[in-house]
């Protein structure tokens, strides 16, 4: 299967490399000198303007001969895959480290469904360096986490602290009072927008909430 290519920060791999006084060739030599890779000084060019990208053994090797860290040649990192990749982990060690068959972690990377235990998953949000969001992001959890806030901002918001718990690695305290927050926001701007009397509007704004509501929550819970 193919994989995709990490998102290549082509920028900072051309900062580094003339910060290493490097000229092309010169890294071209270093990825067949150091890890046996055949790369062209035209393909590093190519790299360096957007026009290529390194796949992942590539990206690893080009970080060691620009003396950087994979996640310095990362855009962003949001996928189990480019969090494993700018840590400079193989599926092989990252499955070993959190407890999981290496077959059944590469399959949920492939897929961006990450069904491991509860402890599992803190073990991968330890090994990567995840926080609550990106860890959510990460693992496949933004859509579902969205329903639940969704369903918690419109309806009976108690009923949600315990699966929101579950989900996400915060503190029951800090979840309840995220979740108290978003049912009042959105009951007020609904009650509000109904008040002014304009027609459409009360069920225009509460959409509009709904749909930053994951932003919302984040903000809510704070960095």
């Amino acid at each position: 299967m193919h994989q995709p290519s990490p998102p290549f920060d082509a920028q900072a791999a051309r900062r580094l490399r003339e910060g290493l006084g490097m000229a092309f060739g010169h890294v071209a030599y270093g990825l067949r000198a150091q890890y046996g890779l055949f790369v062209a000084p035209e393909t590093v060019v190519a790299w360096e303007r957007g026009q290529a990208v390194p796949n992942e053994q590539e990206l690893t090797a080009l970080a060691g001969v620009l003396w950087c860290s994979p996640a310095e040649l990362i855009v962003a990192a949001a996928t189990l895959r480019e969090h494993r990749v700018a840590r400079g982990l193989s599926t092989e060690e990252l499955a070993r480290r959190v407890g999981v068959a290496p077959h059944a972690y590469r399959r949920m990377e492939d897929e961006g469904s990450w069904r491991g235990t509860e402890r599992q998953t803190a073990a991968l949000a330890e090994v990567l360096g995840l926080g609550p969001r990106a860890l959510i992001t990460a693992t496949g959890g933004d859509e579902a986490l969205a329903e639940l806030l969704r369903d918690a901002a419109t309806t009976r918001w108690q009923a949600y602290v315990k699966p929101m718990v579950k989900m996400v690695p915060l503190p029951k305290r800090i979840v309840e009072s995220a979740l108290q927050q978003l049912h009042t926001e959105y009951h007020a701007r609904v009650v509000a927008t109904s008040s002014w009397g304009a027609i459409g509007t009360t069920g225009d704004e509460g959409r509009a909430y709904l749909d930053e509501i994951t932003a919302r929550f984040w903000a809510a819970v704070g960095p």
